[in-house]
């Protein structure tokens, strides 16, 4: 499937699997999914070996892998960095992923969250390169990346690797001006490199479907789900191969299936509604940072200050894990709020006139204590 053209493009995002009381994968329920998915003609199916532990893997071997033809589904896995710190490790663990999936090559290998440190990670252990052997030797039948950070770093990993198939990025309606995400960006930057886009959290780890009533209600007058206008939003763009979808459950299953059965594109009508919901969100009470960036260039400490504000928004609008995942990437190498030395340089130049210093110790109590 080298054209990226999949028939339809929701692929089953193997994180979020239905659970039982006591916390395990509830292999019954995945299996009737994995039937009512394979039955409506969808195929694509996406893990990892940090996805619950590693069950998620052992759970597709059970559920999908050893039940249905090698040539009836797409299998993605993932070589990521706690796995491994040498060169000499990469290989023994994308044979225990092999082995736990009930597989002997996977469709689609992605070198896993890439960003500016894990890039330098995997360079330096030539994980790349390993993978590109992978890819020549048929055991991956194709090499790509997912990736979290600014477009400026998909950038340099795509000129370095330009072997580079296929980029998974975040992608949906609330990041996509984000200034900490840089949807967009990152997938203007996939558009100009000619790369075809997989979409990992359209729904924004759920909480575009948690959404305050005000907003709910803007949907509610459409008729549809919530989901289906996240799912959709980012299924509507130019170069889109796949969207990703955690589904715990089989009314999560059903719901996005419905619509994406027989995808049709978000109309003007729905366009303007989600453009209604973002502005409900950023009318919320949150840092009023335009990202205009002349803090920047007076903070002694390097402090990405209107990066770190945007994470501050995000957290205080969804409340999910996400934020604090991109808080550590923007200070992956220094630069935490908590590194403000309280001089004062930033507010004398910023033109909103915001009370940075007191606004970054708000930031140190959601994200370092």
């Amino acid at each position: 499937m080298t054209d990226w053209r999949f028939e339809k493009k929701l692929g089953f995002g193997c994180m979020r699997l239905p659970m039982t009381e006591n916390k395990e994968i509830d292999e019954d329920a995945f299996r009737e999914m994995v039937d009512a998915f394979m039955r409506e003609g969808f195929c694509y199916f996406d893990t990892a070996r940090g996805y619950h532990g590693g069950k998620s893997e052992t759970a597709l071997k059970a559920c999908l892998t050893s039940r249905y033809p090698r040539d009836s589904y797409f299998l993605v896995n993932k070589l990521s960095s706690p796995f491994f710190k040498t060169q000499e490790e990469i290989l023994p663990f994308f044979e225990s992923q092999l082995e736990a999936c009930g597989v002997d090559y996977f469709d689609l290998y992605l070198m896993h969250a890439q960003e500016k440190s894990v890039f330098e990670q995997f360079k330096s252990c030539r994980a790349y390169e390993t993978a590109l052997e992978l890819l020549e030797q048929g055991r991956i039948r194709h090499f790509g990346i997912s990736f979290h950070d600014k477009a400026s770093v998909l950038e340099e990993i795509l000129v370095e690797y330009p072997q580079i198939e296929v980029v998974q990025i975040q992608f949906n309606y609330a990041d996509y001006e984000d200034p900490s995400v840089q949807s967009r960006k990152v997938y203007e930057v996939c558009r100009r490199f000619g790369k075809p886009v997989i979409v990992m959290e359209p729904v924004k780890g759920g909480s575009l479907v948690r959404l305050p009533q005000e907003a709910q209600e803007v949907f509610d007058a459409l008729g549809g789900s919530a989901a289906s206008y996240a799912i959709r939003f980012a299924a509507s763009f130019e170069g889109i191969s796949m969207v990703l979808s955690g589904m715990g459950n089989m009314e999560m299953l059903r719901d996005n299936m419905s619509y994406m059965k027989d995808f049709v594109p978000l109309s003007e009508k729905e366009r303007e509604a989600v453009a209604r919901v973002c502005e409900i969100f950023r009318a919320q009470d949150i840092i009023p940072c335009t990202a205009c960036g002349y803090c920047l260039a007076g903070c002694p400490m390097g402090i990405p200050i209107p990066d770190l504000f945007a994470c501050f928004n995000a957290r205080k609008t969804f409340q999910n894990w996400n934020t604090k995942y991109y808080y550590g990437i923007h200070t992956r190498k220094g630069g935490k709020a908590s590194s403000c030395i309280g001089c004062g340089a930033c507010e004398g130049i910023c033109p909103q006139h915001l009370p940075i210093r007191d606004l970054l110790s708000d930031v140190v109590k959601e994200f370092e204590n």
